[in-house]
């Protein structure tokens, strides 16, 4: 064991090392992946790796793709127990004709005058974009859409949505209304973790209302995506918020916006969430649980005590690009002064590549250490001098 405050973790430098040549700088965009869209990012949804990335922070128009805030909020109220979903809410003229048949955009179809329950709506919102089901819903939970837009930048500046605000609940053009991919991630993100009794919505292919029948935009839901929304405006171009997941359950979340048809749409998705799931592979360099080296302690029982991660620690590496080799430090956090209990947060585990570190995690003391007696702190005074 080397002297000092950095101790190299053998034996999981020992594993990381036949990794040689394999792995890349993780955490960085892969370099062979490009796109049309005006703006674009990829993660992966567990550890936060971002895939891919280009003008992540433009603001850009959002059009319909801020239904997925208007849809967050609506998830929220619910929860909140301030609504419910067989509560019903009227379809207003404004509502009617702003968002209704005769607007020329997606809509619902909903009649005037008549009550919708705010399930209906959801579905109507999520699956067939509808632009006046989002006015019904926010009328009826905020009494009016500026109202109802207060709300949903209230939520923004909650989930740190920096690049992001909003004017309507449907995305028809506002010169005050902008969002970012980075920051349509980050909503996507919130929305699959916080929900997920209500997520699988985004993943039904059609919806019928009123006798009319109409199928989700979204273009990989039959390539095995599981959501989101589809957006267009002439102002923003084609945009989507997709996710999807491998067979070992990985899950990516990406946007692209800008793009200039429904087709190169589809074409320029379709690529991206190829590239997410097949393009990287997950590497695991400590299971929960698992004690991964040593950190000294002074005036202990025992000289040293074993430490772990809080939980597993993994990877995302481009698949099939070689690279240098990985190394691995425990960097104790100060001395280790005994008595030592156990779950102490006492180092940190510091993953390293040509010097660059790629990563942090806090490590644990794996099993308490006793404060030693007098005899063995002399003992281990006169054995340490001749050391």
């Amino acid at each position: 064991m080397a002297s000092g405050t950095r101790i190299e973790s053998r034996t999981i430098a020992t594993r990381l090392l036949t990794l040689a040549g394999l792995l890349l700088v993780l955490g960085q965009p892969a370099a062979a992946l490009e796109t049309s869209a005006r703006t674009a990012m990829m993660v992966d949804l567990a550890s936060g790796t971002v895939l891919f990335e280009k003008s992540p922070d433009q603001e850009i128009p959002p059009a319909s793709l801020s239904k997925l805030m208007t849809l967050a909020v609506i998830f929220d109220e619910l929860r909140k127990g301030s609504v419910r979903l067989d509560e019903t809410f009227p379809v207003s003229e404004y509502a009617w004709r702003t968002g209704g048949a005769a607007s020329g955009g997606s809509t619902m179809f909903l009649p005037l005058n008549s009550q919708v329950s705010l399930g209906d709506l959801i579905k109507g919102i999520a699956i067939q974009s509808g632009n006046d089901a989002t006015i019904v819903a926010a009328e009826g939970i905020a009494g009016s859409v500026p109202a109802f837009a207060e709300m949903m930048n209230r939520k923004a500046r909650e989930l740190g949505l920096t690049h992001s605000h909003f004017a309507n609940p449907h995305g028809l053009p506002d010169p005050g209304q902008y969002v970012s991919a980075r920051d349509l991630v980050t909503l996507a993100s919130y929305i699959i973790r916080e929900f997920p009794e209500q997520y699988p919505l985004f993943s039904e292919e059609e919806f019928t209302f009123n006798g009319i029948t109409q199928r989700s935009r979204n273009p990989l839901l039959a390539l095995g995506a599981d959501g989101l929304k589809t957006g267009h405006t002439a102002e923003a171009g084609y945009g989507l918020v997709a996710s999807a997941k491998d067979d070992t359950g990985r899950r990516i979340v990406f946007a692209m916006t800008g793009l200039k048809s429904v087709k190169e749409r589809a074409e320029e998705a379709r690529a991206m969430m190829t590239a997410g799931l097949r393009g990287f592979e997950t590497v695991v360099v400590a299971k929960a649980g698992e004690a991964i080296g040593e950190v000294p302690v002074q005036n202990g029982a025992e000289p040293s005590v074993p430490v772990r991660p809080a939980g597993e620690i993994r990877f995302l590496q481009p698949r099939g690009v070689g690279g240098g080799p990985v190394t691995t430090e425990i960097q104790p956090i100060g001395p280790v002064d005994a008595p030592v209990p156990e779950g102490r947060r006492i180092a940190q585990l510091k993953v390293m590549r040509d010097g660059q570190v790629l990563r942090e995690e806090p490590l644990y003391a794996a099993k308490p250490v006793e404060a030693a007696g007098l005899f063995q702190r002399i003992q281990n005074k006169v054995l340490g001098h001749f050391r």
